[in-house]
């Protein structure tokens, strides 16, 4: 049994039910737990949902968790090993769209653009305070720090350069490619934008300070939350130390009410959709298609973490 844990759009259905047959998936909801097909399961195409070790050891036929995308933190791997389950991700499948995201947080930040969507609503667009617009700017002009360099940063860069930006990066070790190659430390203190793009690790965790970062910089994630400490990152932008921030990652998804992060102006906030279009669906969906037809035929698995 393949079993897909999400709430998938209509639009996602149809997709799967296109590249996989008719009803060969089954759907549980991704607030509904496991347990009715933790028996029966073989493969399980995961989103977000964490899985947990329990439920690994509650699933005796499982043989493949396929996580839809690149991050594998939200699954318990040292259990899955334990238990002699292959986990697989995807890298490139939705590079293009997290670069998108990224570059679009960045001007949504830098041009202001939900709090003039806000005024221009309320009728107040043309009246707005004249000192309000010192506050926008453009990427032309800024260096971009690109931390990490893998499939979204490098579709990212090219674009940031022909906008005029200059760009920068920080990855394991230097890479044939035509931007400056800086340690972190002086990326962070050197860019006016800073961008996240690596996993979520015991090393990355917390690695980004903000207030390490240039003052009046600006911080994009559309990695991980705890790849920055949350509380030093509301702290830098309460205290003007950043200009702005523009999220789709948190330490705590979803959101909670009441975070602080969500009574701040000077933060653009999304719900982990970088990833989410409809065509990195269709190649997430192929490769895992691809991974299940290979573990049924006892074939080599694409992208095995574990």
């Amino acid at each position: 049994m393949i079993v897909l844990h999400a709430r998938p759009s209509p639009g996602f259905r149809e997709a799967v039910d296109t590249i996989f047959g008719p009803g060969t998936v089954v759907h549980v909801d991704e607030a509904a737990p496991l347990d009715d097909v933790a028996s029966d399961i073989t493969a399980l195409l995961h989103v977000l949902t964490p899985v947990t070790p329990e439920f690994i050891a509650s699933a005796p036929k499982l043989k493949l968790i396929q996580k839809l995308g690149v991050g594998v933190n939200t699954i318990a791997l040292d259990a899955a090993r334990g238990a002699g389950v292959a986990v697989c991700n995807m890298p490139g499948t939705n590079s293009q769209a997290v670069a998108e995201m990224a570059l679009s947080l960045m001007m949504a930040v830098l041009r202001r653009i939900c709090f003039f969507d806000a005024r221009t609503r309320a009728g107040e667009g043309w009246t707005a305070d004249p000192s309000e617009l010192d506050a926008v700017g453009e990427i032309s002009g800024r260096t971009v720090g690109l931390v990490g360099f893998g499939h979204s940063a490098q579709r990212l860069a090219p674009v940031l350069a022909a906008l005029g930006a200059k760009v920068v990066y920080t990855a394991r070790s230097p890479r044939d490619v035509p931007y400056d190659f800086l340690p972190l430390d002086r990326l962070l203190a050197d860019s006016d934008i800073v961008s996240l793009h690596v996993p979520l690790t015991d090393e990355t965790r917390a690695s980004v300070d903000p207030f390490a970062m240039k003052r009046g910089a600006v911080l994009v994630n559309t990695a991980r939350g705890e790849l920055v400490d949350e509380n030093r990152l509301v702290e830098a932008l309460t205290s003007g130390h950043l200009r702005g921030a523009g999220l789709d990652v948190f330490a705590e998804e979803p959101l909670p009410r009441g975070n602080p992060l969500l009574g701040l102006p000077n933060a653009v906030l999304a719900p982990h959709i970088a990833w989410l279009t409809p065509e990195t669906l269709v190649r997430s969906l192929t490769v895992a298609h691809e991974n299940c037809r290979r573990l049924a035929a006892g074939e080599p698995l694409l992208h095995r973490v574990t």
